[in-house]
């Protein structure tokens, strides 16, 4: 089966089940078991969520400083979760694809498998979110429009990423393409290297 034929309704999953109490709060119920993919896509797209809805609320032009600066704590801790995770998705690939063997003329892609599925995940996020501007009742008939149109891009963006990412890893497991994968090795987080943080040992 296609990757993308797994991972899509996985990350729909997810995100309904987040909208049913719509809450940043709420904590997760992962329905996949601990060591499966299945359990690191659907954590994936609950993460990208969760952080959808915290970048909203950050937005407030009344939010209260104090708690925009735990919020902000909170965006950092969720984005260095997220590259964590997609990092972790990464090393299931090279196990899948550890015994290919890559043609003599074999070359690498420009982003890993996982990172172009991190794409996929907000994808469907911006799809779910943009759907519900195109059908929101209450909205101007302009702006449903507009929302509608861009709607039927993101859908299109969806198709394509979905067959680009199903062919990078058609063409991993014959040894066209090999994977390389370099962590992010954020530099802001590491109390090694960030001034601000090291100046303070």
């Amino acid at each position: 089966m296609e990757f993308t034929k797994l991972a899509q309704p996985i990350f729909e999953a997810a995100i309904r089940d987040y909208h049913i109490t719509d809450n940043v709060d709420t904590p997760i119920s992962n329905p996949y078991p601990q060591g499966q993919i299945e359990h690191d896509l659907y954590l994936k797209c609950w993460i990208d969520t969760v952080q959808w809805h915290f970048e909203d609320i950050i937005r407030d032009p009344d939010i209260d400083p104090a708690a925009a600066l735990v919020l902000k704590r909170r965006i950092d801790k969720s984005n260095q979760d997220r590259t964590d995770l997609v990092e972790r998705i990464d090393s299931y690939f090279l196990t899948v694809y550890k015994d290919v063997e890559p043609q003599a003329d074999a070359t690498i892609n420009t982003e890993s498998p996982a990172w172009a599925i991190d794409r996929l995940s907000i994808l469907a996020l911006k799809i779910y979110h943009m759907r519900q501007e195109a059908e929101r009742r209450e909205a101007a008939e302009d702006h449903r429009r507009k929302c509608a149109d861009k709607l039927a891009v993101l859908l299109e963006q969806q198709r394509d990423l979905s067959q680009a990412i199903d062919t990078l890893l058609s063409d991993i497991a014959a040894g066209r393409k090999y994977m390389k994968v370099y962590k992010q090795m954020k530099m802001y987080n590491d109390t090694d290297t960030n001034p601000v943080l090291y100046s303070k040992k």
